[in-house]
């Protein structure tokens, strides 16, 4: 009589350890996709803003499973990954990585100082590169909502609304982490449910 009991509760016991894994290793496995310059894109800065890709890699924290995306006419511009050497003096002889399709994604792979330019002659030297930093300490200065220009020009799009970026999105937790909660939950009130039989 014991024995069926006795295989309902390990059972039980495995699928809530099983779960509770999962709920722990679920917010370490979120990565997002960043679009480089926001909606400056990748191309020339205006002399006005000549600093944006500086102030954007500031805005954001990035972490190994995140991704890049670099946006720009295929036809008038490329983009290459460099060394820190090269990034500083415009070098844009051998470069580390090459890509020109306009929509180039560089996936972050490893910790460390990442150094991009544009490809094309005179672009970097215009201020169009940018320099991330992924673990390592982290992007230490990364800037506060309170240290940003209380408004900022408004653009249209012509592909909907503007996703809030990660850093943006208010306290509470994610939909993904209530659902987890309920489930969790869930498989606690079987489990003790299975105990008093």
């Amino acid at each position: 009589m014991k024995m069926p009991f006795l295989r309902s509760f390990k059972i039980n016991l495995f699928l809530v350890s099983l779960f509770a894994t999962w709920v722990q290793i679920q917010p370490k496995v979120q990565c997002y996709q960043y679009k480089v310059g926001d909606l400056d894109s990748w191309g020339i800065p205006i002399s006005s803003n000549s600093q944006v890709y500086d102030k954007w890699s500031k805005y954001h924290n990035l972490k190994i499973g995140d991704s890049l995306l670099f946006l720009y006419p295929p036809s008038q511009d490329s983009l290459i990954q460099v060394t820190e050497e090269s990034y500083k003096s415009c070098n844009l002889k051998d470069p580390i990585l090459y890509m020109n399709n306009g929509n180039s994604l560089f996936n972050i792979t490893s910790e460390g100082e990442f150094y991009f330019t544009s490809a094309e002659s005179g672009h970097c030297q215009k201020h169009q590169k940018l320099h991330i930093t992924v673990g390592v300490g982290g992007n230490t200065d990364t800037l506060s909502p309170t240290s940003l220009p209380q408004s900022a020009p408004s653009y249209p799009t012509a592909f909907g609304d503007i996703p809030m970026s990660p850093s943006s999105a208010s306290s509470s937790p994610h939909p993904t982490s209530k659902f987890s909660l309920i489930v969790f939950g869930f498989f606690l009130c079987a489990l003790l449910s299975s105990l008093v039989r």
